[in-house]
């Protein structure tokens, strides 16, 4: 059968298909040609031009893999300087805009197997800082051209200098208070006496005027005296001045305020921190994602093994399916009361106990301890989230 005209709906379909990612299982890397279909491939791997590519090969492989393996490399770090520059980004977000090139080197014909092996391998050789979290692994390009480093030792020397400047004011402000508390005299401190009459008789009079104080008893005594009341005066204003703040503070506290303090602290040494995963064997869960489909949605498993603190492998109850979940697709299932539960988290963590009670307005219930150095005690107030039924 003839080849199909380039106008024919057969011809444009095809060119339709090809334009798009095709199947990695169909795709030649060292003839870079990508098929179709399994066929296709088949045909192609018993052509001519595939075998001698494969005898090339065959003399050197070391010599072509590691071509290809610096060829991903290059691409790579440089789709992640040019888009994303110095930030942190999870590295399947890198990969699948490098993939989306039909002309990018396949990561199978590289010396790593994986993604993971490869961002680890770019941590070791310092292209990049990664690090690895609950939701996989981050990268983060360190950018080693001149012209950037000059632009940051530039920077570095500008906030040296700005600091520079800044302790020098600081120094020069100190000298200058330093010098005008040198220059002033100490000052004497007055004395002050008590005012005392030798006549309970002999009246008193000031003269607030410019002169000196006279009295109706006479020349001698009257000076005497009016500088006496004066200084009893000013000491008796000084008593009656309000108190300071150091004398607050130096106030003894009632009963009742040190009692409520020591109810703070106990209260925040109780405090527990929360931690964030709550994931334990032999617990019933519920699965609450969709993308496992309507068959698993809404339906209950046991926890059988957790890895990594955030997955677990459940065991479905009406299947006997094992699933591998993380925690956020899952929640605790609360029991009728009575049944034995789970503490997962909070300050009694890992103990076992049984349901008493449920407050729906709160969204919490009451629980009994079974274990542990409070065993025997009720507990108010375990949020749903904190405990679950027990397998």
């Amino acid at each position: 059968m003839g080849k199909a005209d380039f106008l024919s709906p057969k011809a444009i379909a095809n060119r339709i298909k090809s334009k798009g990612l095709q199947k990695l299982r169909w795709y030649c890397q060292m003839c870079q040609k990508q098929c179709r279909d399994e066929n296709g491939f088949k045909c192609h791997c018993m052509s001519e031009s595939h075998q001698r590519q494969l005898l090339l090969a065959s003399e050197n492989p070391n010599q072509f893999m590691d071509y290809f393996s610096d060829e991903f490399k290059t691409d790579f770090l440089e789709l992640l300087r040019r888009r994303f520059g110095t930030k942190r980004v999870h590295n399947n977000i890198i990969y699948n805009e490098y993939i989306s090139n039909r002309e990018h080197v396949h990561m199978n014909s590289t010396q790593w197997e994986t993604l993971t092996d490869f961002t680890k391998w770019l941590g070791r050789e310092g292209f990049c800082k990664v690090d690895e979290t609950p939701k996989g692994w981050y990268v983060q390009y360190i950018d080693r051209d001149p012209e950037t480093i000059r632009k940051q030792e530039e920077q570095e020397r500008k906030r040296k200098a700005d600091l520079d400047d800044e302790e020098r004011s600081a120094k020069f402000i100190e000298e200058q208070v330093r010098r005008g508390q040198e220059g002033k005299e100490p000052e004497e401190e007055p004395v002050y006496t008590e005012l005392v009459r030798e006549n309970e008789e002999e009246k008193v009079a000031f003269n607030l005027s410019k002169g000196a104080c006279s009295t109706s008893a006479g020349p001698s005594k009257g000076p005497s005296l009016g500088a006496n009341a004066l200084r009893a005066s000013s000491s008796a204003k000084r008593k009656d001045a309000p108190p300071t703040s150091e004398s607050k503070d130096k106030k003894k506290k009632s009963a009742l305020d040190e009692i409520m303090e020591m109810e703070e602290q106990k209260k925040k040494k109780m405090a527990p921190v929360k931690l964030d995963y709550w994931l334990r064997t032999d617990i019933v869960v519920k699965i609450i994602t969709k993308r496992l489909g309507e068959k698993y949605y809404k339906k209950k498993g046991v926890i059988k093994e957790v890895q990594d603190k955030y997955t677990a492998i459940v065991k479905m109850v009406d299947s006997g399916d094992k699933l591998k979940l993380d925690q956020t697709h899952v929640e605790t299932v609360i029991p009728a009361p009575g049944k034995r539960v789970l503490i997962v988290n909070g300050p009694h963590r890992g103990t076992e106990a049984v349901l008493e009670g449920i407050d729906e307005k709160s969204f919490s219930a009451s629980l009994t301890l079974e274990s542990g150095h409070m065993k025997g005690k009720r507990v108010e107030g375990i949020p749903y989230e904190d405990f679950s039924k027990m397998a």
